[in-house]
């Protein structure tokens, strides 16, 4: 049967493909819930969610044409209710109008987050992490308004890579306790790298919904925090969370949960992708080769999780500018 993600129109200049799935694994997919989301609205205002583990269409009225709106989400079940908080944030994007601004984005997803959060408390709810019965969810999301340059969004560990034949670059910081520790003045770039990207930590620092704990890892704030600016150390200020995106042509850009770099050595693994995805002639085989490579030869130490993946790639129709100001830092490029 086609997936519904195949029925969306996103317009001659955007290439466009997802999946998502409980598990890559043979027996696993029957015992895990699928906490994942994942929210593609095209050009049309034609938008396909999951619900239920299900995909669901629906037509969005006055959706302004050639808009177009990607996200990916994870709910975290460590907390209960996962994918309950992932299909509310979906649906809550939905809702949400085209935004043709930065400013607008930002502002629409933080009032949604503040109105979910009233609306998943519990009475009496503690705000020490740990032992709050709040859920959460990543939420990173790539806003397309018609002739205009990309508008990033994100929350917690999923990612934004860019892939070419040469390189596969993260554009997104995971929000982490490393992290937190980083915009403390108290690990330096190759540190940082090596806990984020070389090794399996599943802690998070902050998540849509949840809150974050980046002043106090033992105490949860409500609000979320925009890592940008003077937030972070100068390693990782071209990765703020809240960002206008420069783009190119011959990249793959995937958006994706951590499921798919949920190993031992997830560096390794994810080293793999310029010769899997960059040289993909289409979104759709890049998402193919990805999930299929996955399943057939998975990284070492894997640990069996939900994936969910958007690939896209622009076309010469949008307006492209100069990659340099989203380049990953120099500092993040050493072998480890």
């Amino acid at each position: 049967m086609a997936s519904l993600f195949e029925t969306l129109d996103f317009g001659p200049s955007l290439d466009i493909a997802a999946h998502s799935a409980a598990s890559a694994g043979t027996n696993a997919s029957q015992l895990l819930e699928n906490q994942d989301n994942l929210v593609l609205i095209d050009a049309n205002g034609r938008a396909v969610i999951l619900h239920a583990q299900v995909e669901r269409a629906l037509q969005l009225p006055n959706w302004p044409r050639g808009h177009v709106r990607l996200a990916v989400l994870d709910g975290m079940g460590g907390h209960g209710y996962g994918r309950q908080a992932a299909e509310a944030v979906a649906a809550g994007l939905l809702r949400m109008p085209a935004c043709a601004s930065l400013d607008e984005l930002t502002a629409r997803l933080d009032a949604l987050h503040a109105q979910l959060q009233q609306q998943f408390s519990v009475p009496g709810d503690s705000a020490h992490a740990g032992h709050s019965h709040r859920p959460g969810t990543t939420l990173t999301l790539l806003e397309l308004p018609a002739g205009q340059v990309p508008l990033l969004y994100h929350v917690g560990d999923s990612r934004l890579y860019e892939i070419t034949r040469e390189h596969a670059q993260v554009l997104t910081i995971d929000h982490v306790p490393a992290t937190a520790f980083a915009m403390q003045g108290m690990l330096d770039a190759r540190e940082w790298w090596r806990q984020v990207h070389g090794e399996h930590r599943p802690q998070i620092a902050q998540a849509f919904i949840l809150g974050n704990a980046f002043a106090d890892p033992q105490r949860l704030d409500d609000a979320l925090c925009a890592l940008g600016g003077a937030h972070l150390p100068g390693f990782l200020q071209p990765l703020a969370d809240r960002r206008a995106l420069a783009v190119r042509s011959e990249a793959i850009y995937l958006l994706a949960t951590d499921g798919f770099w949920a190993c031992h050595r997830p560096q390794e693994w994810i080293a793999r992708w310029p010769q899997l995805l960059g040289g993909a002639a289409s979104a759709a085989d890049a998402v193919h080769a990805l999930f299929g490579n996955y399943r057939t030869a998975p990284p070492p130490g894997l640990h069996l999780d939900n994936l969910t993946a958007i690939a896209l790639r622009f076309g010469t129709g949008r307006s492209l500018v100069n990659i340099d100001e989203t380049a990953l830092p120099a500092a993040t490029l050493l072998p480890f």
